[in-house]
């Protein structure tokens, strides 16, 4: 078994839990993965599964080591894109993930005109929590990221590209609108780990209220929700513009809203040929609101 395939299975290992698991996943026996984990350990001169019950855990050094392992396979995957990219950027792959909101409301336009574009490009898209996605460009999972802001202790280690308008805005049925307190309503929550979620929880510690709250899971469970008129959220006002001009929802006066988060396309420091085919045809289409970096920093500046 290659060093690469021992690292998948101590990753599929961390990720699922059991032997079992990353053999099914990986599609080999669990004997393969057993041998894998076995041979790792005795290279790095140190355990790194131990017996738990019936079945294993990562030991501390395992739980170090797997972090590095899963960077070593995500630069190796990025190595092979990158030289096919190299070669030939319109028939190479591309790995993206995506923020919830931003996996609804904007990759699905600006990747169906791509793939008319450039129908020999692979695409690989992930649709995760901000909390997820960042971690996997930090990795070298991915080659783009579309979400909002990086963190900060990734800043420094990636490259934003692009941006696009995003305002946050607080929206609820028509019966709520008047009289709405704050204090009182019912406020809708994304899933733990959304940005969205982080920022609404931000607002209402500003505004020193202790309102009831219902969490939900997903980004479209909560526009449904609050359709339906189970409370109020503060989400992008591009996710609801059907609702708001069908009437369904309407924006709520809330101190402190609009609140400007915009999206941002994020790459590796030295992305694939291919990722700049995507990135370059993003910037081209004027009408998803695109805008190169540089250029949006020169306009607010002048603004």
């Amino acid at each position: 078994m290659t060093t690469n395939a021992r690292l998948r299975a101590l990753v599929e290992l961390a990720d699922t839990g059991s032997v079992r698991a990353a053999a099914e996943r990986l599609v080999v026996t669990e004997s393969s993965i057993s041998s894998a984990l076995r041979a790792l350990s005795n290279d790095i001169g140190i355990s790194l599964v131990d017996r738990h019950g019936r079945g294993v855990r990562l030991t501390p050094a395992g739980l170090r080591y797997v972090e590095y392992a899963r960077r070593i396979l995500g630069l190796h995957d990025e190595a092979i894109l990158a030289a096919r990219g190299e070669a030939d950027p319109e028939n190479g792959s591309i790995r993206l993930a995506a923020v919830t909101s931003a996996g609804e409301l904007l990759i699905p336009a600006a990747l169906a005109s791509f793939r008319a574009a450039y129908p020999g490009v692979v695409l690989h898209l992930e649709v995760a929590a901000r909390s997820l996605v960042w971690p996997m460009l930090a990795r070298h999972e991915v080659d783009l990221v579309v979400a909002g802001r990086p963190p900060d202790e990734l800043v420094r280690k990636v490259w934003v590209r692009a941006v696009s308008p995003n305002a946050l805005v607080v929206v609820g049925p028509p019966a709520v609108a008047k009289g709405f307190q704050p204090a009182t309503a019912t406020w809708l929550l994304r899933e733990t780990g959304s940005g969205t979620r982080s920022t609404l929880t931000a607002l209402l510690d500003d505004l020193d209220v202790a309102p009831p709250q219902l969490v939900l899971g997903s980004h479209g469970a909560v526009i449904a929700a609050a359709v339906a008129g189970l409370g109020v959220t503060l989400v992008s006002r591009q996710a609801v513009q059907r609702e708001l001009a069908a009437g369904a929802l309407v924006e709520l006066p809330v101190p402190g809203t609009p609140i400007s988060r915009p999206w941002h396309v994020v790459s590796q420091i030295s992305p694939t040929m291919s990722t700049e085919l995507l990135i370059k045809h993003l910037l081209s289409q004027r009408d998803l609101g695109w805008r190169d970096i540089n250029t949006a920093l020169r306009g607010a500046a002048t603004a």
